[in-house]
């Protein structure tokens, strides 16, 4: 069961809230239809239970507020708009991310494919769909968690009658498992076709809560649909019989002095009445029209007359627990406010490390990003080996004086900044919120797999190298040198600090090219800022810093690693590693600025 009480929007530069002490309930092995002309507070009251815009009020899903369930999309499947997912994504790879994010097996995306007829379209891009296929996606989306309530925003709007049956469908047979539905509709007869219970609303307050009985028989009525070029003649004519004959007639000239809407008739009386008096008529249909004070006159065939508006008093008491609270008002004393609506952070992944590795490699872009760096290493590699007076270390990383940074280096760049870039830009985890989540379990992942992945195209770069100066010059010119673990940390480290500059800075700017733009902004900014240092004429010599760390240390690493932290501090006083490392650290801070920023209360 899902119960609202007292929601109500808050007021931005003094206009009226778009939702007003609105309470009601949607019980549960029910669908309900929150009907409502466009710009009546619909969407703004689903925002306000989900906690995605600040206000006032509560929404108890099955007795818990939102923010107090565990597993929220365990508990609510959400359904607003398109499926924010990147485009060139297969549906089955979309689905497999979210199964990740929601800690749900894999395999429930291919049973919830076929669930929703799209089985035979799993590997079918999302950009490519077309508006019927991407709902239904959007609603396997939805039901990933096994939820018991859905909530959905216009879920039919701009599908054609059959694919609007056949979602309807679906939220009835969940409603039959004695799951909760609400979803939001503006058309009325639908609404009274697939739903059990209605709740109308009006500028953001509460019109009728009525069983779909006692909506279709006070809210809807039949009509006779009339156009004449002589419409005012007829309608006099209609009306004048129906007082003679003392029958219960209503005639309803529309907007258009044309068109006529006549209740309390049929169309044989109507046509026979224009046929007595010579009356041309250009339309004569059987209508359902829609009485609600919203539904105001047109020329549509679905446009209603105008009717006295109905009072609330037609919907049944509420409940105890449905009970609004009272809001305080202007001259009506101090009166309690219902409990302000905070806007929540979204939820990271349950399992970040997974999701992370579906969205990597659920695009091309990935792929063909590591195939680039490595057909453009291997070319520079021959190219520089052809020059004998190039050291064989940037030979084989394919680095010339010319280039700011490898291809190996820039790749590993690139797809650290789509790591966060994307994120933003199709905001998967937090479509409604618009934002993605600063949790420390996602940014971990994220900074692993990215290191993972720049070790491996660090890796193959050199073997691509290495295997190209053998096929065009022998195996001559390939040899291991003495600095060999010096050289592995340094470009290792190179690789991975790039990757990590690049996730860092989309992550705190939100876009991708802001992280291209840190990744370049090292040997191009940072490397001339540090050698410009003035130097002191003598250095003093970190000799034997391994064995002072192993005595501060409280555990002892063996001897052998003295090698590598010796590399690693040399990388690190290289001009390029010590710009790189302050690079990074002053990006940590950001960030740590940037996600703690929302969450303390000076």
């Amino acid at each position: 069961m899902l119960q609202a009480i007292g929601l109500t929007s808050a007021r931005h530069r003094g206009l009226p809230p778009a939702v007003d002490d609105l309470t009601f309930e949607a019980g549960s092995g029910c669908v309900t239809a929150l009907l409502g002309p466009p710009g009546s507070g619909k969407t703004a009251a689903l925002r306000l239970m989900l906690e995605l815009e600040p206000g006032r009020g509560v929404t108890y899903f099955r007795g818990r507020p939102l923010h107090r369930v565990a597993h929220p999309a365990r508990e609510v499947g959400v359904l607003l708009g398109d499926v924010p997912g990147h485009p060139a994504r297969t549906a089955r790879g979309q689905l497999r991310m979210l199964c990740a994010a929601t800690g749900v097996p894999a395999s429930r995306a291919d049973e919830l494919l076929d669930a929703v007829g799209l089985s035979g379209l799993g590997d079918q891009r999302i950009g490519t769909l077309s508006l019927g296929m991407d709902r239904r996606l959007a609603l396997a989306c939805a039901l990933l968690g096994d939820p018991h309530t859905l909530i959905l925003d216009e879920p039919a709007e701009g599908l054609t009658s059959r694919e609007a049956d056949w979602l309807h469908g679906m939220l009835g047979s969940h409603a039959d498992r004695g799951g909760t539905v609400l979803y939001t509709t503006h058309d009325a007869k639908r609404a009274a076709r697939s739903a059990g219970h209605v709740v109308t609303i009006d500028a953001g307050r509460l019109v009728a809560d009525q069983s779909v009985a006692d909506f279709s028989r006070t809210r809807l009525r039949p009509r006779v649909a009339v156009r004449s070029p002589h419409a005012a003649r007829l309608a006099a004519i209609v009306s004048r019989e129906a007082r003679a004959d003392r029958r219960s007639v209503e005639v309803v000239t529309e907007a258009s002095s044309s068109r006529l809407s006549v209740y309390g008739s049929s169309c044989a009386e109507i046509g026979d009445t224009a046929y007595r008096h010579g009356l041309p008529v250009h339309q004569l249909a059987d209508e359902i029209g829609d009485t609600s004070p919203e539904a105001g006159p047109g020329p549509g065939p679905d446009a209603a007359a105008p009717a006295p508006r109905l009072e609330s008093s037609a919907a049944p008491p509420p409940s105890p627990l449905s009970e609004p609270l009272p809001v305080a008002r202007a001259g009506e004393g101090e009166g309690r406010l219902p409990p302000r609506i905070r806007r929540r952070p979204a939820r990271g992944p349950l399992r970040p490390v997974r999701y992370e590795l579906r969205r990597l490699f659920g695009v091309r872009t990935t792929t063909l990003i590591i195939a680039v760096a490595l057909v453009a290493s291997a070319a520079l590699s021959v190219l520089l080996g052809r020059n004998g007076g190039t050291p064989l270390p940037n030979v084989l990383a394919a680095w010339p004086s010319l280039l700011p940074l490898p291809p190996a280096a820039l790749g590993a760049g690139l797809l650290g900044a789509l790591s966060f870039g994307d994120e933003f830009r199709y905001p998967a985890l937090a479509a409604g919120r618009g934002t993605v989540p600063r949790r420390l379990g996602l940014l971990l992942a994220k900074l692993a797999v990215s290191a993972g992945v720049a070790l491996v195209l660090a890796l193959l770069v050199v073997l691509a190298s290495a295997e190209s100066l053998r096929l065009v010059y022998g195996g001559d010119l390939v040899k291991v040198p003495s600095n060999a673990v010096s050289l592995a940390v340094s470009w290792s480290g190179l690789t991975v600090g790039c990757a990590w500059a690049g996730l860092l800075a989309a992550g705190i700017f939100r876009v991708t090219a802001a992280g291209v733009a840190a990744v370049l902004a090292v040997p191009v900014l940072m490397v001339p800022l540090i050698e410009s240092m003035p130097k002191a004429p003598t250095a003093r010599s970190m000799s034997g810093l391994p064995g002072r760390l192993r005595e501060l240390a409280w555990l002892q690493w063996p001897h052998e690693a003295d090698r590598w932290v010796a590399a690693a501090v040399r990388v690190v006083a290289h001009p390029v590693g010590a710009a790189l490392t302050l690079s990074l650290s002053v990006l940590v801070c950001a960030y740590l600025f940037m996600t703690l920023r929302g969450r303390v209360r000076w």
